[in-house]
């Protein structure tokens, strides 16, 4: 490890006007972070990827338990990454059954999914309960800019297909601050990466466009800092500053091009100012802003809704022209089956390119990707039964040397998420003994 001669604070800022830039983890912050006597190793973070509607779990389950090697049709995106990756099987919710009142299939299994309650069927009294992500960040939010970051595609109201105000609740999110506060994730990416650089001022889609005829690079802002921060570093941070900066370039443009081709074309519906029109761009331009999130230590937590539940969103770039929630309904015929697959592989290419930057980026001894734990599922099994047993669920990344990853690891029938979610919590510094319906740990998860 380079030690430089200019020791840095870890929580050093480029700033310009409006702007406010934080670093990625350096190797010039470590002395500073041992004389403070703190950790030199780089922060864990998690994230939450949730898919809609279930999966094809024919393409999810491998036919074998420990190291991976042969990966099912859905998994098989992450070939280039099974070292990192650890498949769980027999993880249950049984909150998201119909034990109760509930709101629906779709609305359960969402509602309950980080929160391990079971939301009432209520139009006046929305209740589900306060989402595990939300008491790590209660926790441990005060250590980074944003106590955590909730993030989107979709909206069921600017689909069309949201029935009821329950319902809309419960599938369009899947962090809650507290039993009655659903926390929404933002859609939009320009919005996203104001409120990630900007100044928090919220602008309308006119005063958007009115700054867009003369807007400039953020960097543009913190040249300034920027030089004199490279005078100071040594080769190694020189270039993990600059490939953070140019990624944060790279954002920049991407919204670009997204904002200018959606204004030649008119939706004829409300939609998010600079969202992509294509699902692929979209995913891809969210995923960029969460990786310097993460890479820059603004937060340690995030929660990402591959589109709402129950989403009847069709996928025609990869010729499905079929809602997929219908689909999702196959009554085992063949063809059905078939899309419904293709849509599973499609979302899971999307997400093997997230884990790719990740473990592209150095960060201390090791990668960002492995001081992460991105947890990829679903509420549901096979969409078609609406199963909520042996929900296909996924950990990419080792939790800073945690996670004995590469293997599928399958639990007694009926075990808890929760124990998942304490597993976790503990992993992130937060010690409770008990979370919705948790009987304990996940045993084996570790490296020990």
């Amino acid at each position: 490890m380079i030690i430089t001669r200019k020791v840095l604070a870890r929580r050093t800022f480029l700033r310009g006007i409006g702007t406010t830039i934080a670093l990625p983890f350096l190797d010039s912050m470590v002395p500073a972070m041992a004389l403070a006597g703190t950790a030199k190793k780089a922060p864990v973070r998690m994230a939450f990827v949730y898919l809609p509607n279930g999966m094809d779990m024919t393409g999810w389950h491998a036919n074998y338990e420990g190291p991976l090697h042969d990966l099912p049709r859905t998994l098989k995106p992450l070939e280039p990454f099974k070292d990192d990756i650890t498949v769980l099987g027999n993880l249950t919710h049984n909150a998201g059954r119909a034990l109760l009142d509930g709101a629906g299939d779709h609305g359960r299994c969402c509602g309950s999914y980080l929160t391990g309650v079971q939301p009432r069927k209520s139009l006046v009294d929305i209740k589900a309960g306060i989402s595990f992500d939300q008491i790590v960040a209660n926790q441990i939010g005060n250590q980074t800019r944003f106590a955590s970051l909730e993030i989107g595609l979709e909206d069921a109201r600017q689909a069309g297909d949201c029935d009821s105000g329950y319902s809309c609740a419960y599938t369009n999110n899947l962090a809650w601050r507290s039993e009655t506060q659903p926390l929404p994730p933002v859609l939009d990416p320009r919005a996203l990466f104001e409120r990630l650089f900007g100044n928090g001022v919220v602008l309308s889609p006119e005063a958007r466009a009115r700054q867009g005829r003369y807007r400039r690079s953020i960097l543009d802002f913190v040249t300034s800092d920027t030089q004199k921060l490279e005078t100071s570093l040594g080769p190694t941070d020189r270039r993990k500053l600059d490939e953070y900066l140019s990624s944060i370039r790279e954002v920049e443009r991407q919204l670009e091009k997204a904002e200018k081709d959606n204004s030649q074309i008119d939706p004829h519906m409300e939609k998010p100012y600079g969202v992509p029109a294509d699902f692929a761009e979209h995913f891809k331009l969210m995923t960029d802003m969460m990786t310097i999130a993460f890479q820059a230590d603004l937060t340690r937590i995030m929660t990402f809704l591959v589109t709402r539940e129950g989403t009847s969103r069709s996928y025609r770039e990869i010729g499905i022209p079929d809602g997929h929630h219908p689909l999702t309904h196959h009554r085992n015929m063949p063809d059905l089956i078939e899309k419904v697959a293709q849509i599973n592989n499609y979302h899971m290419k999307q997400f093997a390119g997230w884990v790719e930057k990740l473990k592209s980026i150095k960060e201390g001894d090791g990668t960002l990707l492995d001081n992460s734990m991105i947890v990829y599922g679903a509420g549901l099994a096979d969409g078609n039964k609406h199963l909520h047993e042996d929900l296909p669920t996924l950990i990419a990344g080792r939790g800073g040397n945690f996670i004995k990853s590469g293997r599928r690891v399958v639990y007694r029938k009926e075990t808890p998420m929760c124990n998942l979610f304490l597993t976790m919590m503990d992993r992130m510094g937060v010690h409770t003994e008990h979370f919705g319906d948790s009987t304990g740990r996940l045993e084996g998860l570790d490296l020990t």
